[in-house]
């Protein structure tokens, strides 16, 4: 563990002007709060926000960023508070500590919704500021690095898979390599140690059989390049067990049958010898094709830049090469933290880009599984290269399409996407594309993202935008068949109700306005009954509270005092011919004659039964698939009320454009009556099919 001294003399080796006498508040600060706090290991607790210090300092950060280090766990796991951080360190010390702290003490959620939180809080923190996820990133390092001492392996594996699918990822995507490659290593180990043993000892038998190899290849690389005149630095190593095994299962393919195992790295000390390089590389070695990748003239989303080839050395081994400067090299193992450190105190433009797509989907998430999801798709992905017509650039993931092409450009466009050209010819939109297409997106100003699209499109981005979508047009329609449900509800009190009364009633009910109220009633999430007694108090009082089924239809074939209820599988109405199923202690279903749940062979009696006199509240069901477009839905309604049909229940059941399926509970006096109804719907223009259920 750094001494106190030693991490004020590592900030001040490279920034002298740092304020000492705050650094060694802060380090004070943080043995002060953590007390006797143990870690997993044994170890003072202190002692990992000191090493989390100490890997900032290694990239040369700030004196912000590294008390922030210090400090990170103080609010979390101590009684300090933010206040007292701000009190002692300044708001800008504050807001970055706030911005790494976990949100504590969430009990009451379920553990997919607390990571989804904590993510969509970190997420937002560091889109205000990138020095938040330099901490997270050494703080989440620094754990892997002693997660060997956690006793539990579920929890063991639990962060490990957690740092394999979020934070390995978000190192790779800011360029942070060195950072991505030993998570992903620690983690791979807990995961899968069967495969790590395994891999761990086949590399060490390959080492002990081919003693210098590495040097060697490395040494004839850089005499091949110095016979020419280049002057140039080459160093080789064997590819991490977790690329390997990575490789292994994306090719299908043995330990043995993975030939590029070894990587070289050749670094030149500007851009024209980088290719003069690669053109002497290729005309000395033989060169794989496909695996050529200029990543200079096209860097990768995160700033990297580098040029990759892949050559058959002897004995036709294949090797990794990469070729680069040094200022690329420097930028490329630490990307945004190298950056910071090179333009201290100004925020990095052009490499955090894709943190707008990410704050975009936390805005469309609903839920914490579709943030999890939707923020996984935009992190952790292989990368292909598409072009707008004019040459504008973005990068996506392996397998996207035109839609997903078109979100990434704007999500404006996305949302009024109507058809595709790649390379000049028109293509369905679920086309993936492939590396240097050019994509033309054809708008539609009345177009909307449609559901369908889901079962294609793979970028979180979209995925997110068209979820959105699709719910705030679900939500105006159930809000629109609230309406009709408000409507002849107020029609049963006998004066007309005002603005106050509908104002007052969204406060008892604590919504937010009527949009919230017309929603609640069309989702079913508020009874007749609480709605009437929200607009006027006391108004339910003389109803009852469960009207008995049965009082307002009578049924011959019953003995007297025995209890029914229409069944809701069919929902006969009066002109049905009906029967009886007598359950032992649950009294008779009344079912039609022709109800499909008869040839089931439930376990009752049956009862012959015939309708009486009485045939008021009788509840019929019909499916009515309306055409998508504007009024259908009024139309809908009009025919109920011309037909004095009250509705008790309506609801969208599927949505396949141009249709629009609506199922609705209908209070009708008789078989003749709901006919009348059909008949009037299937004379609609407005109405493709109806049908009674």
């Amino acid at each position: 563990m750094l001494r106190q001294y030693e991490l004020v003399e590592r900030v001040k080796s490279y920034d002298p002007d740092a304020d000492e006498v705050l650094l060694n508040r802060a380090y004070v600060y943080t043995v002060q709060k953590h007390g006797s706090q143990k870690r997993a290991s044994g170890d003072p607790y202190f002692s990992h926000p000191v090493e989390v210090a100490g890997l900032m300092t290694d990239l040369k950060l700030d004196q912000e960023t590294i008390i922030t280090a210090l400090l990170h766990d103080t609010v979390e796991d101590t009684l300090a508070t933010i206040g007292d951080i701000e009190a002692n360190f300044g708001p800008e010390v504050a807001r970055l500590v706030d911005g790494v702290t976990k949100l504590s003490k969430i009990d009451t959620m379920a553990e997919t919704e607390r990571a989804a939180e904590n993510l969509r809080k970190f997420l937002l923190a560091m889109s205000e500021d990138i020095r938040v996820l330099l901490v997270k990133l050494a703080d989440r390092l620094h754990n892997m690095r002693t997660l060997h001492f956690i006793r539990s392996p579920e929890k063991r594996a639990r962060i490990a898979r957690e740092t394999m699918e979020i934070y390995a990822p978000l190192a790779e995507r800011v360029g942070m390599y060195e950072y991505m490659r030993e998570m992903q290593a620690l983690a791979f180990e807990q995961l899968e140690p069967e495969a790590y043993a395994t891999l761990t000892g086949r590399l060490e038998q390959l080492r002990s059989q081919d003693i210098g190899q590495v040097d060697s290849i490395a040494l004839a690389i850089k005499q091949a390049l110095a016979a020419a005149g280049m002057q140039v630095t080459v160093w080789g190593r064997e590819k991490q067990p977790y690329s390997i095994w990575k490789k292994m299962a994306e090719r299908h393919v043995s330990f043995d049958q993975v030939t590029d195992i070894m990587a070289f790295r050749v670094i030149c000390d500007n851009e024209a010898d980088c290719y003069r390089a690669l053109g002497l590389l290729h005309t000395t070695w033989q060169f794989i094709p496909g695996r050529f990748k200029d990543y200079i003239s096209t860097p990768k989303s995160n700033g990297y830049r580098s040029l990759h080839t892949a050559l058959i050395y002897e004995n036709s081994m294949r090797v990794e090469v990469q070729v680069r400067t040094g200022e690329m090299h420097r930028l490329n193992e630490f990307g945004l933290a190298a950056h910071w450190a090179y333009k201290q105190g100004e925020k990095p433009d052009g490499q955090v880009g894709w943190l707008r797509d990410l704050i975009e989907i936390v805005d469309a998430s609903s839920d914490a599984e579709e943030l999890l999801e939707n923020t996984k798709m935009a992190i952790y992905q292989d990368r292909i290269f598409a072009f707008t017509p004019k040459g504008a650039l973005f990068q996506l993931p392996k397998g996207s399409t035109a839609v997903d092409f078109a979100f990434a450009v704007h999500t404006d466009l996305g949302a009024h996407t109507v058809g595709a050209k790649i390379n000049g010819r028109h293509m369905p939109l679920r086309t993936a594309l492939n590396n240097g297409d050019v994509v033309e997106i054809i708008k539609g100003s009345s177009a909307e993202p449609q559901l369908s699209w889901l079962g294609f499109v793979i970028t979180g981005k979209a995925r997110a935008a068209i979820r959105r979508s699709v719910r705030a047009r679900e939500r105006a329609e159930v809000a629109g068949i609230g309406e009709l449900l408000f409507d002849q509800l107020v029609e049963r009190f006998p004066v007309k109700l005002g603005k106050k009364a509908i104002a007052a009633a969204l406060e008892r009910l604590n919504l937010d306005d009527e949009d919230d109220l017309m929603y609640a009633i069309g989702a079913a999430k508020l009874s007749d009954r609480e709605v009437m007694e929200a607009l006027v108090p006391g108004s339910t009082a003389d109803l009852p509270t469960q009207p008995p089924q049965g009082q307002a239809i009578s049924i011959k074939g019953l003995t007297p005092g025995m209890g029914y209820a229409l069944a809701q599988c069919c929902h006969p109405v009066p002109g049905d011919r009906i029967v009886g199923l007598r359950v032992r202690d649950e009294g008779v279903q009344v079912h039609a004659i022709d109800c499909l749940e008869l040839a089931n062979g439930v376990d009752a009696d049956w009862v012959d039964l015939s309708w009486g006199d009485r045939s008021q509240g009788a509840v019929g069901r019909i499916r009515t698939i309306l055409y998508n477009r504007p009024g259908t839905l009024a139309e809908m309604a009009t025919i109920f009320a011309t037909n004095h049909a009250n509705v008790m229940n309506i609801e969208l059941t599927n949505r396949d454009d141009p249709f629009h399926t609506y199922e609705a509970d209908l209070e009708v006096k008789d078989l003749a009556h709901l006919t009348r109804i059909v008949s009037a719907l299937r004379a609609s223009e407005a109405v493709a099919e109806a049908e009674r259920i």
